[in-house]
């Protein structure tokens, strides 16, 4: 059994542009996780209806850029929401992010190469997708692709690069890892322009010169982990976003302030090594796996308060994501910060209460609303102080389960084998073709949830049967061999599922496995 775990979208704050030494109209609300297919190796991704997929098609054909990487560019950067024009805290626009700062010019490279007025691309989705692939050709062709490495994603590793403008090779591998990691697992959203789905496959980045640096966090050289707190990787913010001092000596460390970044967590990391930025926070976390980056030393006042005093006497924690997005914030973001607020508050004597663990909103003449409506505090604070272990709850869903399970009639019925789980089981052959079956549930909250299926074993089953299950940040992917191991729960991992009513567990016919594909039986247990 295979587990593929996506890593966290990426950059919607920028950073300087890296040295090219190391490289040689709709809306569109927020972006929701939805079901999709996985689907084998070297399988071309088919269009899902809607007028943003027709647009990254179109621009994809008009600038010969791999339609599946642009998509990933964009989910990385924004979910695929452009937040109606609004810029984000490092001035990108749009779902494809292209800013306009001191350091990074894509907005105005794309109004160069396209003659579309800028406003254009900042509020129309269908411009800005093309604004950013025109950018990206551009890029290709300063690199000297071919017309025949264009059409491999692999050869546009650097381009990806240069165009997230990070300004340190950590972070820069950070960034174009975070995109071709995307297009290894696939995944679908559902957009205020429509469905857009990227179907999963194998990749092989060519890297470049950034194949000999450390994926960021993981390097054993000096400066790559935080001194401060074990679990975190160590990006120094530029000298210039914040105020070097020997805190507790100088300041109290009273409070601990939650931001959410308005930005991804390679961005917003990239963001505070940019001088022109003038800001910064400790730490940083990723939305998928709870990933910690610290960027100024405790000891140090960062630039995130907007309040010199709150500044001096505070902590301030960056979560990757958007206000008005609630998919990014996952129990993995929450455990993650919430233990780390733990440790902050023990080490410095910090009461645990809401009077000291603040939102961004709580600074006295803070403009910002951060962390917002969709910040769960109730839960936030249960993980900080342990008060409250997570409710116990558990749901059965078997291919007979009345409104619970969709498939369609390519899917047989079968009571052959005596493993079953009830009365009857699915069964269908592979095919190259979005074809799922489904199972749907009802998720009381957004947490860690333990998934299990139950299938009949046998030598002419599946090899390698995909169960595809739908996280907020991405659809993740489970191979089975159900030629054996059946006739009971079998574990395929633990993630986080998003609460509400919907599809959130499927088992795709899209294998490259030999055998008949079973779809029997799911159960899934908040842990």
């Amino acid at each position: 059994m295979t587990v593929r775990y996506p890593q966290s979208r990426l950059s919607q704050l920028l950073g300087a542009t890296l040295l090219v030494s190391l490289a040689t109209g709709l809306t569109s609300p927020a972006a929701n996780a939805a079901p999709a297919t996985d689907s084998p190796a070297g399988a071309t991704t088919a269009t899902v209806g809607g007028p943003l997929a027709t647009a990254f098609d179109r621009a994809a054909a008009r600038y010969d850029v791999p339609r599946d990487l642009l998509v990933a560019v964009g989910y990385a950067e924004t979910h695929l929401d452009g937040h109606d024009g609004a810029p984000s805290a490092s001035n990108g626009y749009g779902v494809m992010h292209l800013a306009s700062n001191p350091k990074l010019r894509t907005l105005d490279e794309a109004a160069a190469l396209t003659g579309l007025a800028p406003v254009t691309l900042r509020t129309d989705p269908a411009a800005n997708v093309t604004g950013a692939a025109a950018v990206l050709r551009s890029y290709a062709d300063r690199a000297g692709l071919t017309a025949a490495q264009r059409a491999d994603p692999g050869h546009w590793y650097t381009t990806v690069v240069r165009y997230g403008g990070a300004s340190t090779p950590a972070v820069a591998r950070l960034y174009a890892d975070t995109v071709y990691d995307l297009l290894g697992t696939g995944f679908q959203t559902t957009t205020g322009g429509g469905p857009v789905r990227v179907a999963p496959r194998p990749v092989a980045p060519e890297r470049g010169a950034l194949a000999a640096v450390a994926p960021l966090g993981t390097g054993d050289g000096v400066g790559i982990m935080s001194t401060d707190y074990g679990p975190a990787a160590w990006a120094p913010a530029h000298a210039e976003n914040y105020t070097v001092s020997s805190r507790e000596s100088t300041y109290p460390i009273n409070y601990v302030v939650i931001h959410v970044a308005q930005g991804s967590y390679a961005g917003t990391v990239s963001w505070f090594q940019n001088p022109a930025a003038g800001v910064s926070a400790h730490y940083t976390i990723r939305s998928s796996d709870g990933a910690v980056t610290q960027s100024v030393r405790e000891k140090d006042i960062a630039y995130h308060a907007g309040n010199w005093t709150y500044n001096t006497q505070s902590i301030g924690i960056e979560h990757e994501g958007y206000v008005n997005q609630p998919s990014w914030f996952t129990d993995a973001m929450y455990r993650s910060s919430a233990a780390l607020t733990r440790h902050l508050c023990d080490r410095y004597g910090i009461p645990k209460d809401r009077s000291h663990i603040i939102g961004h909103n709580q600074v006295p003449g803070a403009t910002h609303t951060d962390p917002g409506p969709n910040w769960n505090w109730t839960y936030y604070m249960q993980l900080v102080t342990g008060s409250t272990p997570p409710p116990s709850w558990s749901v059965t869903i078997d291919n007979s389960t009345a409104g619970a399970f969709t498939a369609s009639a390519n899917w047989g019925t079968s009571a052959y084998s005596a493993q079953r789980h009830g009365t009857d089981y699915r069964f269908a052959d592979p095919a190259e073709a979005s074809d799922p079956a489904w199972y749907r549930a009802n998720i009381p909250t957004t947490a860690s949830y333990r998934v299990e299926a139950w299938y009949p074993d046998d030598p002419g089953y599946n090899s390698s049967a995909p169960y595809v299950i739908v996280t907020p940040s991405g659809n993740q992917t489970v191979h089975v061999d159900q030629r054996s191991g059946g006739g009971a729960w079998r574990n395929l991992g633990t993630f986080t599922l998003a609460a509400g009513d919907g599809n959130k567990v499927g088992v795709s016919r899209w294998t490259g496995g030999a055998g008949l594909v079973i779809a029997d039986a799911i159960r899934i247990t908040r842990v």
